[in-house]
């Protein structure tokens, strides 16, 4: 939507809620119903999903996509109204979730415009056919849970009354229960909107804020009642046949099979159900425990499911995340028919079901080291579910049909799923990294050959049912290693407490890492051979014989202890938080360490070490000793790091020290490696849980963020330089604060502001000159921009300092969070239509069009840095000017049919007139001025730089 749409939109709300004098949500906003004001801690449910966020575990995991297909004389503006209503009668949509010290916090904002944006998009009559890369990209894209928002809204334009809307909304906020309240209301609002009418809806239920009060209140009462829970737990394992997946972020790729049912079979499965007083979800759970008894040759089985928590009536019209994990134990000894498995299985439910309101990550506490197998995998790594086709957002006047979006990310390691509807199916879906594709696809024959039989008879036994053994081989470990090519040699070190060391000298350009070999290992190895970790050396230490010695290597005897003074503040910290001091191999895990501990560990051995630590960190070295030596590593590199680049920590060099934002992102990292690399002293302001990574390379860190406005003034005091290089990208009400505090302390020297091409809006011409005029229409993003810009060059007019806007197109570089770049936007959806291998229409010049060219600006991340650096040098070029980085320029075709290459995608490539709209970018930025610095070096062309992005 345009911003004079939008205008038009706001005006005509306001004076349908002027005519009734009244809000236009409707009834009584869930936020307004009695209860504290102000921040409300999160509920147990919550606080799991915001460590999985904290930890780098996130990323779109979380996402919960809801696209509709609507068809019809569609209203845009009431439905932006409407969606508007829907976060201001229900809060926990516009819910932010900060950190006040190692305790989160959740706090409503106030109720604001909910951006539409308006995307054209052909469909599958088009021959473009790019509106499922645009939703995927659109749905995958991460949210900031700190800034918000936890809703967007996507409205694409296949014709005039052809339209698909996609909410994407992060599961924080929302469960499943909650959705048919929010279509309902959704609906209410839009005709109200439409029709300038008073919404009729009925009362909101309690807000979410309030029922996390009130379950914290209870913790006392849930803890004592997780005792008993986990010592059902006690003794349990998880399934033998999934593999150990890395420690660390990771994208959790999914892997989904699927085969169909006969309605016959599920019209059995519920009569069977009905003759021993089982709901049909029992059944499938009751297949689904017996099909993993003979593939895993394991008796004793857990699998989790999903419970809700809206028992109490009032609570069914509250929004909000009220579900809980139950883990559902059975023993399915001997050789029971299927009639005993369920009678089982169905006892095993209703044991979980009557423990419905224990918090797992109370139970997870309460287990330790027993929440996961020796190798790490945790005990509920396996679920079960009955899934119903999903309801589309139904619009007054308009026809709807649901579109259904996968992200292909597994939340565990392994789902079996029953899909009841018109076209019953089997799904089996997986994460790649703890199963391999052959046993999924077996697992998934014989749990819908199974299902079939015992529709039809279940009193056999489950030894003459459908069914396959598919436990794994086991595998030496050194001969899993040197299987592949890159590596030379490999030692392993027993360790009688847990999962054995290993070590590899490796060779070559492009030579593995130690996760990836350990990755590598678990199509080898069953769970109980693999290595705790696979450490890189230069080369093997060995004994006089020959055989490698163990005792010098790195972790799996050291002969030098630790530090003294780190390794006694660690084993302190653990002794404080996990109820007694351990020995310097205490595991974390084993001593009844969980995620939670982890974050509050690391922040308090950050306050007491003045050291950077993560709570991710934690998990992955688990001991005290590897703890206190990680410390030991980062405090040599800190105190290297000055000598390194001639800059001490807070001391002023000849050119004068640079404030950095966003020095842990794509752009910042490389400015900040720039700047050092130059001897310049930085100053970098990042948050705490990545505070190591410019400590690492010697600069002063600076804990905050955009939305801390003191933290910024203060930031920027004494400074002689600032380059602003950190935004949030959709929270633009924050950036402008955020822009407003630094040029309020800022008191002199060079100011130089990453902004963006999009600021040029749709110029006229296709020769862009820098600092030229912006052409209509400009992006929400792009008008911040501009926004930001003018504030900067206002301020320098009172004769503060020079300020430069160096506007950049797409960065493109090695660094993760550029990697992941490439997978939003317009460039995101040519990858994800690769990547699927659908086909891909480019933009080709309609008749008449005077463009002969579209394509993409770009520049490299350490190009652009060299320019940054080189705006805050004396006698900069750009100095007081709006001026462009753009390394080059690559036509859509060049850049597709590379990416095809890299990805091996067989997607056909087709240039037609109708394809994308966003594609349709005729424009060459000029860039003059940074010239000399923008100039490529060695393995920074846009095939080198495209090559490690991919990866």
């Amino acid at each position: 939507m345009t911003a004079p749409e939008h205008q038009a939109a706001d005006q005509a709300d306001l004076l349908r809620r002027a005519r009734r004098n009244r809000p236009a949500t409707g009834g009584r906003p869930a936020d307004q119903e009695a209860g504290p004001a102000g921040p409300a801690p999160l509920s147990h449910a919550q606080q799991r999903m915001w460590l999985m966020d904290h930890l780098g575990q996130g990323g779109a995991l979380y996402n919960v996509p809801l696209a509709t297909r609507l068809r019809g004389p569609l209203d845009p503006a009431a439905l932006a109204t409407a969606l508007t209503g829907l976060t201001e009668r229900h809060a926990a949509l516009r819910t932010r979730f900060g950190r006040q010290g190692d305790q989160p916090y959740q706090q409503a904002d106030p109720v604001g415009p909910v951006p539409l944006r308006t995307v054209d998009a052909t469909w599958e009559n088009g021959a473009g056919n790019n509106a499922p890369a645009l939703l995927a990209a659109e749905a995958a894209r991460p949210f900031d849970l700190a800034t918000g928002p936890v809703l967007r809204a996507l409205l694409l334009r296949h014709g005039p009354q052809d339209h698909t809307l996609l909410l994407t909304i992060h599961h924080i906020a929302i469960d499943g229960g909650s959705l048919p309240v929010l279509a309902a209301d959704l609906a209410a609002l839009y005709a109200a909107a439409r029709d300038g009418l008073p919404p009729q809806l009925p009362p909101a239920g309690p807000s979410y804020a309030e029922y996390a009060r009130q379950e914290r209140a209870r913790d006392a009462e849930l803890t004592a009642a997780a005792d008993a829970r986990a010592a059902h737990l006690a003794g349990a394992r998880p399934l033998a046949l999934l593999r150990p997946v890395p420690s660390g972020a990771r994208e959790r790729r999914a892997a989904l099979h699927t085969a169909p049912l006969a309605p016959a079979t599920v019209d059995g499965l519920r009569r069977l159900g009905a003759r021993h007083g089982a709901t049909l979800f029992a059944v499938v759970l009751a297949a689904a425990f017996a099909t993993l008894r003979t593939a895993a040759d394991q008796a004793d089985l857990t699998l989790g499911c999903a419970s809700g928590q809206r028992l109490r009536p009032e609570l069914r019209r509250t929004v909000g995340l009220g579900v809980n994990t139950l883990a559902v134990r059975a023993d399915l000894a001997g050789d029971p028919t299927f009639t005993d498995v369920l009678t089982r299985a169905r006892a095993a439910l209703l044991d979980a079901q009557q423990h419905h309101e224990i918090p797992f990550d109370l139970v997870v506490e309460r287990l330790g080291a027993a929440a996961r197998g020796a190798d790490g995998t945790p005990l509920l790594s396996v679920s079960c579910d009955l899934v119903r086709p999903a309801e589309p957002f139904t619009l007054p006047g308009l026809t709807a049909e649901d579109v259904e979006l996968d992200l292909g990310l597994a939340k565990f390691g392994l789902t079996l799923l029953v899909e009841d509807g018109p076209q019953p199916r089997c799904l089996v879906q997986h994460d790649r990294d703890a199963l391999d594709e052959g046993t999924a696809e077996q697992l998934l024959a014989a749990f819908a050959d199974l299902l079939a039989a015992v529709a039809a008879d279940p009193d056999r036994p489950l030894s003459v049912l459908p069914g396959t053994r598919l436990a794994a081989d086991r595998h030496p470990v050194v001969a899993g290693l040197t299987a592949d090519p890159r590596v030379v040699e490999a030692a392993v070190v027993e360790s009688a407490d847990g999962p054995p060391l290993a070590y590899a000298v490796v060779r070559g350009p492009v030579a593995p890492t130690g996760a990836e070999l350990r990755a590598a290992l678990r199509r080898h190895l069953a769970p109980g051979r693999l290595p705790l970790a696979v450490t890189l050396v230069d080369r093997l230490p060995r004994r006089p014989d020959g055989t490698p010695d163990g005792d010098r290597l790195p972790g799996a005897a050291p002969t030098t202890p630790a530090r003294t003074g780190p390794l006694d503040a660690v084993r302190t910290a653990f002794g404080e938080l996990l109820g007694a001091t351990p020995s310097a191999d205490g595991d974390f895990f084993a001593l009844g360490g969980h995620s939670l501990v982890a974050v509050q560990l690391a922040e308090r051995l950050r306050t007491r070490t003045g050291l950077p630590l993560t709570g991710l960190d934690v998990l992955e070295q688990r001991t005290p000793r590897a703890l206190a030596a990680l410390l030991a590593t980062r405090e040599d590199e800190r105190r290297a790091a000055p000598a390194r680049t001639g800059a001490r920590p807070g001391a002023r060099s000849r050119a004068g020290t640079v404030l950095l934002t966003g020095a842990t992102g794509g752009v910042g990292a490389a400015v900040l490696q720039e700047l050092m690399a130059q001897g310049r002293p930085v100053r970098a302001l990042v948050r705490p849980e990545s505070a190591h990574l410019p400590a690492l390379h010697g600069a002063e860190v600076v804990e905050g963020d955009l939305g801390d406005l003191d933290g910024l003034r203060r930031a920027v005091e004494g400074v002689d330089a600032v380059i602003h290089a950190a935004c949030t990208f959709t929270e633009h009400a924050v950036d402008l604060a955020a822009m407003r505090a630094l040029v309020d302390g800022w008191r002199g020297g060079p100011f130089v502001f990453v902004s963006s091409i999009d600021a040029y809006g749709r110029p006229a011409g296709t020769d862009v000159a820098e600092g030229g005029p912006t052409g209509e229409p400009v992006t929400p993003y792009g008008q911040a921009k501009l926004d930001c810009e003018r504030i900067l060059f206002d301020a320098a007019a009172t004769g503060r300092g020079p300020a430069t806007a160096v506007r950049a197109p797409i960065v493109w570089g090695p660094q993760q969070r550029l990697r992941d770049q490439l997978r939003w936007g317009s460039t995101g959806a040519l990858y994800q239509a690769a990547l699927a291998g659908q086909p891909i229409a480019l933009p080709a010049p309609a008749p008449g069009d005077r463009p002969s060219w579209y394509g993409a600006s770009w520049v490299h991340s350490a190009a652009l840095a060299r320019a940054l650096a080189a705006c805050v040098a004396d006698k900069s070029p750009a100095a007081g000017r709006i001026v462009n980085a753009v390394s080059g320029h690559v036509s859509w075709a060049d850049f597709t049919g590379e990416l095809l290459r890299l990805l091996d995608s067989a997607s056909p490539l087709d240039l037609r007139p109708d394809a994308d709209p966003e594609l349709r970018r005729p424009w060459h930025y000029r860039a003059e001025a940074l010239a000399g610095p923008l100039t490529l070096e060695p393995g920074e062309g846009w095939r080198s730089v495209l090559a490690a992005m991919v990866g």
